[in-house]
């Protein structure tokens, strides 16, 4: 809090007792009379706050990346976009939708307003539900034929943890792109305020020779630390545009950090419908009574391994007359149950 010119003039011109000033008007009378006071004291305010305020820019930058890096490569979640891409295809089939080659990753967050005959169940319990059974099937590694149930119990595990695989995502979603960008042009803002201050007005000022030495060896660190933050800011920017570029095309529009937003978001939607399952198939696991008899055991045996398919036929009518394979290009060969 500066004082004005007029109050500043006062207060040079002032030659009378100063133990009749108050004890403001006395500390202003001394700070006046130092050369560059105020420019002095911002060069200050630079040089202390300069690794605070860098220290979460460096730390955002390496979560950024981390999230890119990660989203790009996580196999379990471009699975899942495959499984949405050929189910919507296939519910879309003989439409000018039904050929579609990629999907916005927005359409993540409209499964679960997509739901079936019953009203209840959405199109995004119905993928993870196929996810599931085609994951247990390869988590599973085993060379007995097993139930639909029991691959689909092995396989959500294994789809439940994308939360955790995509924590660096969900960070990043909280993130303020914004943020990030007017911090680093403050902070060269302020760097070319103090390179004139010393270049200018402090060179020929005897009196500030002290603080001019200590002053320059700190921006010769700064100019260094403050260049890469331009350059880092610019390169994790870049990442990120070429990450959202991966998902949507290169005729995507700059949706800057949005992109993990929407992924957090689906992620949220991902782990409440893995708990709901949970929750459904232990009510029906409760419901059933233990067979008795090997004919009943083998009946049964057999209806567990249809019942996802003849509810998935019912729900999903458009899906019926289509086999629905949700295995990736990437995965090794699948037995079927």
């Amino acid at each position: 809090m500066a004082p004005t010119q007029e109050e500043e003039l006062k207060l040079r011109l002032y030659n009378g007792d100063l133990t009749l000033l108050g004890p403001a008007e006395r500390f202003l009378k001394v700070v006046v009379e130092i050369p560059f006071v105020y420019k002095r004291l911002e060069a200050l305010l630079f040089m202390s706050s300069l690794h605070e305020e860098s220290s979460p820019l460096k730390d955002a930058f390496v979560t950024l990346e981390v999230a890119c890096t990660k989203l790009k490569n996580s196999r379990l979640f471009l699975k899942l976009l495959e499984a949405v891409l050929k189910t919507g295809n296939r519910m879309n089939v003989g439409t000018y939708r039904g050929g579609a080659q990629a999907i916005k990753l927005d359409t993540l967050l409209k499964l679960s307003d997509v739901k079936g005959t019953d009203g209840k169940t959405t199109l995004l319990t119905f993928v993870v539900q196929e996810i599931s059974r085609s994951e247990g099937i390869k988590a599973a590694q085993t060379k007995h034929q097993e139930s639909s149930e029991y691959y689909r119990k092995i396989g959500l595990e294994v789809v439940s943890q994308l939360s955790n695989e995509l924590h660096d995502v969900k960070r990043s979603a909280m993130i303020d792109g914004d943020h990030i960008t007017s911090t680093v042009v403050r902070l060269g803002n302020m760097l070319s305020k103090t390179k004139d201050l010393i270049n200018d007005e402090l060179s020929s000022t005897e009196e500030a020779k002290e603080f001019y030495v200590a002053l320059n060896g700190f921006l010769e660190h700064a100019d260094t630390e403050i260049k890469w933050m331009f350059d880092e800011e610019k390169r994790i920017m870049s990442l990120v545009k070429s990450t959202g570029d991966y998902f949507h095309g290169n005729s995507a529009k700059d949706e800057g950090l949005r992109l993990f937003v929407i992924v957090r978001d689906f992620l949220k939607l991902l782990d409440n419908v893995c708990t709901e399952i949970r929750k459904t198939d232990e009510i029906n696991r409760k419901k059933k009574s233990v067979p008795s008899g090997k004919i009943e055991a083998l009946s049964r045996e057999k209806s567990q391994q249809h019942s996802w398919l003849n509810i998935r036929d019912k729900l999903f009518p458009a899906l019926k007359e289509q086999k629905m394979d949700y295995s990736s290009s990437d995965d090794d060969d699948d037995m079927s149950p």
